[in-house]
């Protein structure tokens, strides 16, 4: 007979993995927004960030838990009345009995977060953290982004064209800043934004660089000081959605761990802000 899985044991365990310690100082809105300790959990939904849509889908399938990267209480709220989209999302939740967590740059760091995850899902091997963490909080192994090689070198095109294959697709898909035919052979990447670490990247002297939310100028600056890295721009909720399959696998072990069987579950909803592009250049 299977154990009864309480969501103090997965906040246990997902806590485990991803140490709430480990966080950024500013990121201060992580951990259960809603829910009971003590409550059964049998299934649960995974998706990048709580919405209105994701939530819906949380109370539809009749998950006890909806686990998302993004933070949800950001700032200031004062407030969560149905007659804001906070107060509707989470009024919904508890109505519906599912309980909420949030594990944002806590995840993204150790081994099997958001950057892991992403450089595992484009191909790379012999994986090392782009900037290994100095936090005695963190895990073994965990760091900002991830530098590997491509098992077979290829073209900065051929790359661009596998990335966008196995990332769920966007309106934005996928922009590169360099030249398609020249050869790659090692890649850094970084889940979400990563512009703060174009410079990590160049002098880990890999041959591209993955990431999202790439802006203009600093991009421009960096690709005219030398000429590689080239870069690679994906849609911000692009690049960590692919961290939901694995956290998945992680959420089902640490249950059977415990002798407890879990549903998981993991929405393809996509919530990126971006619904279409007009006059791309093809």
């Amino acid at each position: 007979m299977s154990e009864i899985l309480r969501l103090s044991d997965v906040v246990v365990d997902l806590e485990r993995r991803y140490p709430p310690a480990a966080a950024a100082s500013w990121d201060t809105a992580i951990g259960l927004v809603v829910g009971d300790p003590d409550q059964s959990v049998r299934r649960i939904l995974l998706a990048v960030e709580c919405t209105e849509a994701t939530a819906a889908e949380a109370v539809e399938l009749s998950a006890d838990l909806l686990l998302v990267h993004h933070p949800f209480l950001w700032g200031g709220v004062t407030s969560i009345a149905e007659t804001t989209t906070k107060g509707r999302v989470l009024t919904g939740l508890v109505r519906g009995g599912v309980a909420l967590y949030c594990a944002h740059t806590n995840a993204d760091d150790p081994p099997g977060g958001v950057s892991d995850s992403l450089a595992r899902t484009v191909g790379l091997r012999d994986i090392e953290p782009l900037v290994p963490s100095a936090s005695p909080a963190a895990p073994e192994g965990a760091g900002t982004g991830r530098i590997g090689s491509l098992v077979t070198p290829t073209t900065l095109g051929a790359f661009a064209e596998q990335v966008a294959s196995v990332l769920p697709a966007t309106a934005q898909g996928i922009r590169v800043s360099g030249e398609l035919d020249a050869e790659i052979a090692t890649v850094a990447v970084c889940g979400g934004s990563g512009d703060s670490y174009l410079d990590a990247a160049r002098l880990a002297g890999v041959d591209a660089y993955l990431t999202a939310d790439l802006r203009h100028h600093p991009a421009t600056d960096f690709r005219a000081a030398s000429p590689r890295p080239f870069l690679l721009d994906a849609a911000h909720w692009a690049s960590e959605w692919v961290w939901l399959p694995f956290l998945a696998e992680q959420l089902a072990a640490d249950a059977a761990a415990r002798g407890a069987t879990v549903e998981v579950h993991v929405s393809t909803l996509r919530t990126d802000a971006w619904s279409a592009t007009f006059g791309a250049q093809g």
